[in-house]
């Protein structure tokens, strides 16, 4: 048997997030600081190129991608153009294959298995077709054959890193926005478009890690869940936004009001209570709709935070607590993004100030 996988549940992950992630899991796997590692996720809407990607497999224009808020990153894996977006379970092993496993054909086709006995247990019948990477269904409710899994992986020192991207309930409008993967001959398809109805993401994970366990044949563990925390932009009537200096100590970088959730709170509880030690506001908070995971700063181990994000118009200036900030300023939305370390908490005060 192999060694053990500890499976990550993390929901949404900006894809910088994600390409962090993966930095961080894969020097802390060479470092045996953590196991082998399963991270399933959502991006929000991304197209990523691979090693050999054409460029004009992206048939939209930048100021029309800019628009629709989908963002483009280029990418050491393999394959051509893809995308993600929420409702794709995008899967990321983060492995050490030892003598006995070193064989990038056969890691790449357990992926596959792992895909054909997933859908599976939706009676969803998959395949290889072998002129096309991929998973497909070869006669798709839309017709002909469409990819319900896309892969793209990448290997050093036999440590790997990206993975696939299962069409779940994915918006597959928006993979008009290219050419899937180069292959101009067929389309893509879903869980959902081959059901006529829709699938938990959930349970669906839950049908991957089972079939990861006999697939690399190894035991499988779910990992604790990330630590929560959250965020609170403050914006001002003019619409700039307050951003906070933490201490040198503490980083020294800048950012809007940010703390852990602690034992027995919910989320608005820990907003409201970081507000008021941050800024000595006590003005409600307002919800987002927005939650994502990231790793935090570079440490060994990663240490993961899921972030909920809230926002507040000032009722004045803040008044500072020296022991976390030694300095406070109002900058426009675009300053303020610029200056954040996270992409979540730039997304943050976007959605707080649109």
């Amino acid at each position: 048997m192999n060694p053990p996988v500890q499976i990550l549940r993390l929901g949404r992950v900006e894809y910088r997030d994600g390409l962090e992630l993966q930095r961080q899991y894969q020097e802390a796997r060479r470092a045996d600081l953590v196991p082998d590692t399963l991270a399933l996720l959502e991006h929000p809407p991304v197209l990523t190129l691979g090693r050999g990607a054409e460029a004009t497999n992206i048939l939209t224009p930048k100021s029309q991608l800019d628009a629709l808020g989908v963002e483009v990153f280029e990418t050491d894996r393999g394959g051509d153009v893809t995308y993600h977006g929420p409702g794709q379970i995008v899967g990321y092993p983060l492995l050490h294959l030892g003598p006995g496993r070193q064989d990038v054909r056969k890691y790449v086709r357990a992926i596959e298995e792992l895909m054909i006995r997933t859908v599976a247990d939706w009676g969803i019948t998959a395949t290889r077709i072998e002129q096309w990477p991929g998973v497909w269904v070869a006669q798709s409710r839309r017709g002909g054959p469409r990819k319900i899994a896309a892969l793209g992986v990448h290997l050093s020192r036999w440590y790997t890193k990206h993975g696939f991207a299962l069409n779940v309930r994915t918006d597959l409008s928006h993979f008009e926005l290219i050419v899937p993967c180069g292959i101009r001959e067929a389309g893509v398809t879903s869980m959902r478009e081959e059901l006529q109805r829709d699938v938990p993401v959930a349970e669906v994970e839950e049908r991957i890690a089972h079939h990861f366990e006999a697939v690399f044949d190894c035991e499988v563990t779910w990992a604790p869940e990330p630590r929560r925390a959250v965020s609170v932009v403050v914006t001002r009537d003019d619409g700039k936004v307050l951003l906070l200096q933490r201490t040198p100590t503490r980083g020294g970088f800048w950012q809007p009001v940010t703390g852990k959730v602690e034992p027995g709170e919910s989320p608005a509880q820990a907003a409201r209570r970081e507000l008021e030690e941050e800024t000595g506001f006590t003005t409600e908070v307002r919800p987002l709709g927005y939650e994502h995971a990231f790793v935090y700063r570079d440490l060994r181990p990663p240490d993961l935070i899921r972030e909920t994000a809230f926002a507040v118009r000032a009722p004045g200036e803040p008044r500072l607590d020296a022991s976390e900030h030694v300095a406070f300023g109002w900058f426009t939305p675009d300053e303020a993004t610029a200056k954040v370390p996270h992409p979540g908490l730039a997304k943050a005060i976007r959605l707080a100030t649109a």
